[in-house]
């Protein structure tokens, strides 16, 4: 009964991120036109205005001619080579699945091409405009950057482990960059549904709701889709652990402690500070029980591969409040944001810097144990040759 009902989960989950992948594709590609030319059609505000109301986006873009004009070009470079990386990736999913290897090595290509090319768009954009005159403010603008560098260095390190004949890695790192890649749908699907959670909010206030969860959320599912595709239970030299059972009750405390200053900080800021609060909290604590329970639920069934890649994947998740306060204080001390802004930054690329480092920690894993079986290999003891007697 389990089994049926896993592959069906699997297979809701891939037609869903298809069709959301599908679907912003024309919105991303559109995105700035009118930027370029007053009156050009662009769906996804066409879409938002009557999905909320016409004065919601109005005056989200309001104030966006600026600074989007310093750089139009390399945006529209981003945006539109954005919506052909939302085509290409379900491509790349489904031909890695069915295992057509020509099809995916050509269109492989193909994507980390464009996955630096919109990068560099994107970039230029970054460093032509100053971090309070984003969208909503510096902590999206430091969200932004990091989530470019995630993705560069994904896409890097899944071409270096291809090269290196490391299969189960590059899908690893493919998968991550793609959910770094899906924090651009998701953002839009939360400008239109969290209205009607949150009435009454500018676009600019439901982005910073937003930015509180989406680096936890998208490497959640690339997570989730990685243990979906790697049925192992064991792999050649994986022995042990690298989290034993004292490290990662350390990691819990400090992510406590972390967690309980973060919680004080933003309850000091009044109802917008519990608001984002709860924003981040939920898809934590959702994120850290499934990440518990499967990794108790693996070592259970004798399937240590996956345990360790949970219990990995878990050790990251209680230090990422940690990470998010430390560089909360060194934002407000550094680069001159006050404090509810430089919290929010922290929040914001806590997590996903966290999974990047929990996805290099089990890279390493992998590399140590393949390691480890060519040497114990060599060390191992030849047959001595027998001349056969003569008859």
């Amino acid at each position: 009964m389990n089994r049926p009902r896993r592959v069906a989960w699997r297979r809701v989950a891939t037609i869903a991120v298809v069709a959301v992948c599908v679907s912003y594709a024309p919105i991303a590609m559109t995105e700035l036109w009118p930027y370029a030319q007053r009156g050009a059609p662009a769906l996804g505000e066409w879409v938002l205005a009557r999905a909320v109301s016409p004065r919601y986006v109005a005056e989200a873009v309001a104030d966006r001619l600026g600074p989007y004009g310093r750089s139009l070009v390399a945006l529209i470079v981003h945006s539109v080579l954005g919506g052909a990386l939302m085509l290409l990736g379900p491509v790349q999913l489904l031909s890695a699945v069915r295992r057509r290897i020509r099809l995916h090595r050509v269109v492989g290509v193909v994507f980390a091409l464009t996955v630096y090319a919109s990068m560099a768009g994107a970039a230029a954009y970054l460093v032509r405009t100053a971090p309070q005159d984003a969208f909503s403010g510096a902590a999206f603008w430091i969200a932004l950057t990091t989530i470019l560098v995630g993705t560069v260095l994904s896409v890097t390190f899944g071409i270096f482990a291809a090269v290196g004949r490391f299969p189960d890695l590059h899908q690893r790192w493919l998968l991550l960059c793609y959910g770094f890649l899906m924090t651009a749908p998701l953002l839009r699907l939360e400008w239109g549904a969290l209205p009607w959670l949150l009435p009454g909010l500018s676009m600019a206030d439901i982005n910073r709701v937003a930015v509180m969860h989406l680096g936890s959320v998208v490497a959640f599912g690339a997570l989730l889709a990685s243990r979906a595709m790697d049925r192992r239970g064991s792999v050649s030299g994986v022995r042990g652990t690298w989290v034993p059972m004292p490290v990662l009750a350390v990691a819990h405390l400090a992510g406590a402690a972390a967690l309980a200053w973060i919680v004080r900080s933003y309850l000091g800021r009044g109802t917008e500070g519990l608001r984002l609060l709860v924003a981040y909290l939920v898809p934590y604590a959702v994120s850290y029980a499934v990440l518990l329970v499967r990794q108790r639920r693996a070592g259970r069934d004798g399937r240590s591969w996956a345990r360790e890649e949970w219990r990995l994947h878990l050790a990251a998740l209680c230090l990422a409040p940690v990470l998010s306060a430390g560089a909360a204080l060194l934002f407000e001390r550094y680069t001159g944001l006050d404090r509810g802004t430089a919290l929010s930054a922290g929040v914001a690329i806590g997590c996903g810097v966290l999974a990047f480092a929990a996805t290099t920690v089990v890279s390493l894993r992998i590399m140590f144990a393949r390691e480890l079986v060519k040497r114990e290999g060599l060390a191992a003891p030849r047959r001595p040759h027998r001349t056969p007697s003569p008859a």
